[in-house]
């Protein structure tokens, strides 16, 4: 019986990363996609530069962290509700 329950504990654990994992790759690609149309060539002496591509990277990291953040997290809130339920 606890076999079975450490398996499946596992497994879910499992799931629950890969998905976090995911969630935060989209998130950061989809970041990245929106800081495309960013003009930083106001804000940064030569935006084409290994520098500044490099900022506009680290810039849509953190972006697509919290945004990946906001989204797991909404994720577990909505199903603790479920478990309010009953």
């Amino acid at each position: 019986m606890d076999e079975i329950m450490t398996a499946e504990l596992t497994g879910s654990i499992g799931i629950s990363g890969l998905m976090s994992m995911v969630v935060s790759l989209l998130c950061v690609a989809i970041s990245w996609w929106a800081l495309q149309n960013l003009k930083l060539d106001l804000i940064i002496r030569y935006p084409k530069s290994p520098q500044g591509r490099l900022l506009h990277l680290l810039l849509a990291i953190v972006l697509g962290h919290f945004v990946a953040g906001f989204l797991l997290d909404y994720l577990g809130y909505s199903t603790q509700i479920r478990h309010m339920l009953y």
